[in-house]
């Protein structure tokens, strides 16, 4: 049981980690985060790899 926990807990990290990579990006936080967990880390990189920056809005 605990592996189980610790393999989930490593893969929500692991999406929460790139969720903050792509904070200013067009998707914003949350959005990369559910895909990352949804579509898997990796996916969630390339998609934080491949969107663009929003604009700055003063």
């Amino acid at each position: 049981m605990l592996p189980l926990i610790l393999i989930a807990l490593a893969y929500v990290s692991i999406a929460a980690i790139i969720a903050f990579a792509g904070r200013k990006r067009k998707f914003r936080f949350w959005g990369y985060f559910f895909a990352g967990i949804v579509l898997t880390p990796i996916v969630g990189l390339l998609l934080v790899l491949a969107s663009d920056r929003r604009p700055v809005i003063l």
